[in-house]
């Protein structure tokens, strides 16, 4: 209890300032915890559709690996899908290649959306703190201006004190965000280059059959 009293007292001390820090820090962790259960839910569905497609990939059934990645909503199903829907005009490496590509360009927004907005609420709670001990400075040296000398240091050091509280609890914000938004910018990272050499294998498995076999029925 004497903890939790300590954190309610430095919090009232901070001044109106704190009140946006909070809700930037409330914004914050809802982003990353929506943006972590997302790009998880997407790992675990590439990787599941991937085991689906991978033995039809080796097999040459296209039509069949065409009718899962249609339906699919998984990143990697979409951007195969583009890759076996041109096989079926194309035997070209590099044409499948592009498609896929396209196809990429389209998914990642999906996989990076929001994200980016972390750092930017960091910055702001940092800015918020910076600004809220500066205009608390300026009252605590405007209180202090009439006040008898020999009280002025006593009243200034404490007045500087709580003005510093903002900017102690802006970067207590703002360095958890951005460590959220450098592990989440990773889990993207990791989740676009697993769907990249999925691409790769995919033209790969292409690339070692016969011309005959590489264009999947309607």
């Amino acid at each position: 209890m004497e903890v939790f009293g300590t954190i309610i007292r430095f919090f009232q001390q901070g001044g109106l300032f704190m009140y946006p820090i909070v809700i930037i820090l409330a914004i914050g962790l809802a982003i990353a915890i929506e943006r972590f259960i997302f790009l998880s839910r997407s790992q675990a569905d590439n990787r599941k559709l991937w085991a689906k497609l991978q033995p039809m990939l080796q097999n040459a059934d296209y039509a069949g690996a065409l009718k899962i990645t249609s339906g699919s909503t998984a990143a990697v199903g979409q951007v195969l899908n583009y890759g076996i829907n041109r096989l079926r005009s194309t035997t070209d490496r590099h044409e499948i290649e592009m498609a896929m590509e396209e196809s990429l360009l389209e998914v990642m927004p999906q996989l990076e959306k929001r994200t980016p907005y972390l750092a930017v609420l960091a910055n702001i709670a940092t800015l918020l703190g910076l600004l809220g001990t500066i205009i608390g400075l300026i009252q605590a040296f405007t209180a202090v201006a009439n006040v008898n000398p020999a009280e002025k240091a006593d009243l200034l050091s404490a007045s500087i004190s709580v003005a510093m509280n903002t900017t102690a609890f802006g970067l207590m914000v703002a360095i958890p965000l951005l460590l959220l938004h450098a592990v989440l910018q990773a889990r993207t990272t990791e989740l676009v280059d697993s769907i990249e050499m999925a691409s790769v294998k995919f033209l790969n498995a292409i690339r070692v059959r016969p011309a005959s076999k590489a264009a999947p029925s309607a």
